[in-house]
């Protein structure tokens, strides 16, 4: 399994707002992509300005197709329209998982 993992930080709290339909439908398109098993954006209840991203993926293949997918480039362009001032994401390959 691949877990993508990390955030995207906007310079002011109203920018999520602006693109919260972008979001939605780059959520719900990547979620019927095959292989993906979870896609994740949540505003961080301490931080407006921080959109924590989760997504778990089947396979390293699995992630790069959904990286060359067509909704790809609106979700690009919403991200472009307001001002992030920084973005830190990370896939993770992992070998093993417990319930905890």
């Amino acid at each position: 399994m691949i877990i993508v993992e990390g955030y995207v930080r906007f310079a002011d709290a109203g920018d999520f707002p602006r693109i919260r339909d972008a979001a939605f439908a780059q959520m719900s398109a990547s979620r019927a992509e095959p292989g993906c098993l979870d896609y994740t954006y949540a505003l961080d209840v301490a931080d407006p300005c921080l959109m924590r991203v989760l997504e778990r993926w089947e396979s390293w293949q699995a992630l790069e197709t959904h990286f060359a997918q067509p909704h790809m480039a609106p979700w690009r362009a919403a991200l472009a329209g307001v001002n992030v001032v920084e973005r830190h994401l990370h896939a993770h390959e992992v070998a093993l998982s417990r319930k905890v």
